[in-house]
């Protein structure tokens, strides 16, 4: 049974390898240890088993929210974990006084895009050649 919890320090290490398992330009472990202290911003971890097989950040300021990353395990997709790690970024976003959220997400990723539609998400704009290798992004937007 999976668990959803808020992460911590000693997650960094898990996070960045299913990182490099999920997304082709992951960020540094020395991103991580400076981003996870920031009061600005907030992730969650899900567990199966005591393994981490799934995390979500984002960062809220003032009136508007951002989602970072969402990641599941490739053997662990399909089983709703992406969407609980979402609706997590989403609930604490608006507990501390966000009113909309933005994100982006490739193109070519229709399952999270899939995702963010069925959490309400409107893509506002798409971004040509956003990501490193070229590849386009949407612009996805959601009022809380």
């Amino acid at each position: 049974m999976e668990k959803i919890r808020a992460w911590t320090l000693a997650d960094i290490p898990a996070i960045v390898a299913l990182e490099r398992a999920c997304f082709s330009d992951p960020w540094t472990a020395e991103a991580w240890l400076g981003a996870i202290p920031r009061a600005d911003v907030f992730g969650f971890v899900a567990e199966e088993n005591g393994e981490l097989v799934g995390f979500a950040c984002g960062t809220a300021l003032f009136e508007d929210s951002e989602i970072w990353k969402v990641a599941v395990r490739e053997t662990m997709r399909g089983k709703g974990l992406g969407g609980a790690l979402t609706d997590a970024l989403l609930n604490e976003a608006k507990a501390r006084g966000a009113q909309r959220t933005f994100l982006e997400v490739r193109v070519g990723n229709q399952a999270a895009i899939g995702l963010y539609r069925s959490r309400g998400f409107e893509t506002t704009r798409e971004r040509k050649k956003y990501y490193a290798d070229g590849e386009d992004a949407l612009e996805m937007k959601k009022d809380l």
